[in-house]
């Protein structure tokens, strides 16, 4: 059965520019985006429009015999949608912006490695660098549909920014978001004394689930269902998560809980996405995150965890993805929410669970997991966000002090004393 999308191609545009704006991702006058309907017709961003007060009557609609329709010019790079458009039957969107961190990798004349976490080359596609050329020139719009041409589906573009296409403007918008979060992840790496940066090797084989059919849905899971969309949606106003990138379980039961969807969009997830695995089942009818082995294994073994959270964020992700273990002995609220940190490699994550679920404790409720991020645990979802809320910003603490000298982190004594007074576990 094909599932159509009845939001009309303006609103769609709208909606996605305002994202890519309130995420920091382009500028005020920077950026355009263009969606081909199954008429044949363009709908583009105008030129010159301020990106942050964009209305559906700002959108113009371009037909196929080159008639503009609209109050306004179509932004001034419609002559490399165009062109892709043309060269690539299977693209319905193109997405152009300007994040600061693709920007910074246009400049130097490469691209971002997409293999530094789970999943994001499967999502970014293939990707190539075009050369530079002037903006809105027809010679550009052939250098870039040229690289689309060869398969490419996300085009780093000299001195410009980066373009993404795709089947649908989401898809477009979640290779641009996870190329970014790859270029910030290197970005944080760069120059910060903790090494090089490692590609992901270990390949992850995801698990599959007999299935249930819920008789019944309790007001409790109702309330977690919606705890999880909460802090979800603060997640991703905090820049903890990107798309796909993340999960959020928590117990409903004994072998019971409720899990965010694998590959879910943290901007508009919603209650009834969310999963509910029963005993070793899974929810008819659902697609669960592939952390769920994971999780369903510490609840199991750790009767005092009642919530868990995996995420990427940059700074983490500098450590993960350089192997480097993250001293979380910087200033006491880190050691007194995070305490000693493991690193875990992420052959182990993968294909050893009992390894990884048993370095879990009363006093190692966090574990850094190498190019995956940082996986928390809590008695409430409150404490296992906190933590990584924590453990974002002790990186980044970790990272500035790293550029204007020597990391002098609290000693033995300093810490024996914190956990006497702050009555932590033993």
């Amino acid at each position: 059965m094909h599932h159509y999308n009845y939001t009309h191609p303006k609103n769609i545009l709208v909606a996605t520019l305002k994202r890519l704006y309130d995420y920091g991702m382009t500028t005020t006058s920077g950026g355009n985006l263009s969606i081909r309907d199954d008429e044949g017709n363009i709908w583009i961003t105008p030129s010159g429009i301020d990106k942050g007060t964009l209305r559906p009557e700002d959108i113009i609609k371009v037909t196929p015999n080159g008639e503009i329709i609209g109050p306004h010019k179509p932004s001034c790079e419609l002559p490399f949608h165009k062109s892709v458009y043309t060269l690539r039957k299977d693209v319905k969107a193109v997405l152009h912006a300007h994040s600061p961190a693709l920007v910074a990798f246009s400049l130097v004349g490469r691209c971002p490695s997409s293999n530094l976490a789970p999943a994001v080359a499967k999502t970014c596609g293939k990707i190539a660098f075009a050369k530079y050329e002037i903006p809105g020139s027809e010679k550009l719009g052939q250098i870039i549909a040229a690289e689309f041409a060869k398969g490419a589906d996300s085009v780093v573009m000299e001195n410009h920014g980066a373009v993404m296409c795709g089947e649908t403007i989401f898809q477009a918008f979640t290779r641009f978001e996870a190329l970014d979060y790859m270029a910030r992840i290197e970005l944080s790496a760069s120059g910060s004394g903790l090494g090089e940066l490692h590609d992901l090797t270990a390949d992850f084989h995801p698990q599959t689930w007999e299935v249930f059919e819920p008789e019944k849905v309790s007001a409790k899971e109702c309330e977690m269902r919606d705890e999880i969309v909460n802090f979800r949606a603060r997640c991703y106003r905090q820049k903890l998560l990107f798309t796909g990138s993340a999960f959020i379980a928590l117990r409903l039961g004994d072998d019971d809980f409720v899990i965010t969807p694998n590959g879910f969009d943290p901007m508009y997830l919603d209650a009834n996405q969310i999963v509910r695995i029963c005993n070793g089942k899974c929810q008819a009818d659902a697609m669960p995150s592939t952390g769920s082995f994971v999780c369903r294994k510490i609840f199991q073994k750790h009767k005092n965890i009642n919530a868990i959270f995996m995420t990427r964020p940059p700074n983490i992700m500098a450590f993960a993805a350089t192997g480097h273990e993250m001293n979380s002995r910087t200033i006491p609220e880190s050691y007194i929410n995070l305490r000693d940190i493991p690193l875990i490699p992420a052959e182990q994550y993968f294909n050893d669970t009992d390894a990884v679920v048993d370095r879990i404790s009363p006093t190692t409720p966090v574990l850094l997991v190498e190019n995956c991020g940082l996986l928390t645990t809590g008695k409430t979802i409150l404490e296992a966000f906190d933590r990584l809320e924590v453990g974002e910003f002790t990186a980044k603490c970790i990272l500035l002090a790293n550029r204007i000298g020597s990391l002098k982190p609290i000693n033995q004594a300093q810490v024996d004393e914190i956990i006497e007074a702050f009555h932590l576990p033993k």
